[in-house]
């Protein structure tokens, strides 16, 4: 944690934690942001589904909802980032106040429901940083989810698809929010299978991920792993937040609905990526989400079967600096344990 974090956190913490995040993007969007100016190291550097990270340590969607403040976050050292969840119109997601943050166990439970500003606002935000500071080593993915009213779930997501897939690096297909009533029930097979057929065809060679929950049982995850081998997905990303509620939280925590994120998804998180690999035979990437708070945490998903990683939660109470942290000890892992490069780590659990 950077001096200027430790200082600054007491204050964001005082706030209502969603307030602290809305003006965290503020300042973001407006220049104010810590620098990471050293190179990424080439151990660290893999080629995915054709795109080339110059490091694993991805930002999840949820943070930059309407891809305001993309070149703030690419200056604090990612190697890629998530923008979104965008659906196709405006909405206020669910009633305030929605988000709640535990400092004890480092936790966050949220139940935000995608709010956003739509998909023509976050159009105009992503083109005019595409415009200005858009990379190759810059890689954005876009992060849809359907309106909470929509009669026709498919039909918001294919709609997003056509509009953003030509301009994006990678396209994820949210299904996993525990807040949007009868998302998660879009993860069966009867559903996904046409529905990313339909997807692929508007996408073409665009790569094209499933963001899957991390509730999911080993059988839930066998017959995805068959389904979405059939269906032609590109990748997975695993996970999302969780609806377990561990007693070790504080009641007055533990009692709000939403989902749970933090230290205690991880495990969860990556016993289904070790599953998805194994039952793939690795042949999806798999980008891991949940609980990483420090190299080691990153190091176990990979070894677990994961390409990338994502945080969001831990910057919370971590700040900007862990970026760089975690790429400096997943060095160290990968000459600790013999390994030349992070590809050769990846999967090696199951090796």
């Amino acid at each position: 944690m950077s001096l200027a974090f430790s200082l600054l956190r007491p204050v964001l913490h005082s706030m209502d934690p969603e307030m602290a995040h809305s003006l965290t993007i503020k300042a973001l969007a407006s220049g104010a942001y810590p620098r990471c100016s050293a190179p990424d190291d080439a151990r660290l550097e893999q080629t995915i589904f054709g795109l080339t990270f110059s490091n694993p340590v991805g930002l999840a969607a949820g943070f930059d909802k309407n891809a305001e403040a993309l070149k703030g976050i690419f200056a604090m050292g990612f190697g890629f980032a998530e923008a979104g969840t965008v659906t196709p119109l405006p909405q206020e997601g669910n009633p305030k106040p929605r988000v709640f943050r535990d400092t004890e166990s480092q936790s966050v439970i949220n139940r935000m429901g995608f709010p956003g500003l739509g998909a023509d606002v976050f159009a105009e935000n992503y083109t005019r940083f595409c415009e200005k500071y858009k990379t190759p080593k810059k890689i954005v993915g876009i992060n849809i989810g359907k309106n909470k009213t929509t009669e026709d779930p498919a039909a918001d997501y294919l709609k997003l698809a056509t509009h953003f897939a030509p301009v994006c690096d990678y396209l994820s297909v949210n299904i996993s929010s525990p807040n949007t009533p009868g998302l998660r029930d879009l993860q069966k097979p009867d559903f996904l299978i046409p529905f990313i057929r339909d997807l692929k065809k508007i996408t073409g060679t665009k790569p094209v991920l499933i963001k899957l929950a991390p509730d999911l049982t080993d059988a839930q995850i066998t017959e995805l792993a068959a389904t979405l081998l059939e269906a032609g997905i590109d990748g997975i990303i695993l996970g999302n937040t969780t609806l377990d509620r561990p007693e070790s939280l504080p009641q007055n925590f533990r009692g709000q609905t939403g989902g749970l994120s933090g230290p205690h998804v991880k495990a969860k998180s990556t016993h289904a990526i070790a599953r998805i690999y194994a039952e793939t035979k690795g042949k999806l990437p798999v980008i891991g989400v949940g609980g990483v708070a420090s190299a080691t945490d990153a190091y176990a998903k990979i070894r677990a079967g994961a390409s990338l990683v994502q945080l969001y939660t831990a910057l919370v109470f971590h700040g900007p600096a862990l970026v760089t942290d975690i790429k400096t000890g997943l060095l160290r892992l990968l000459d600790r344990d013999g390994f030349k490069t992070l590809k050769d780590a990846i999967g090696a659990d199951h090796k």
